[in-house]
């Protein structure tokens, strides 16, 4: 399936309504679009028939963040060994 930026998909999806870019990019940094957006390069890409999910943050958000650090043996600067 091909993948539309996510302006585009907002457009599509909202009509005139459409959240501000930086509610966008958000979105898509917390994982709050379904499937997830790929960034490439500085956009952002989107299936088009992707879906906003509301409720908790997805573990590819922030949280998802940590743990990879966490598998690749990078530790925050507060820990302590």
């Amino acid at each position: 399936m091909s993948m539309i930026t996510l302006e585009r998909w907002a457009a599509l999806t909202y009509g005139e309504a459409a959240p501000h870019t930086n509610t966008l990019r958000r979105w898509a940094r917390e994982a709050r679009i379904y499937p997830v957006p790929q960034k490439h390069g500085r956009q952002y890409y989107v299936q088009p028939d992707a879906r906003y999910m509301t409720g908790a943050v997805s573990t590819h958000g922030q949280a998802g963040q940590l743990l990879a650090r966490i598998e690749k043996g990078l530790a925050s600067p507060r820990v302590r060994r």
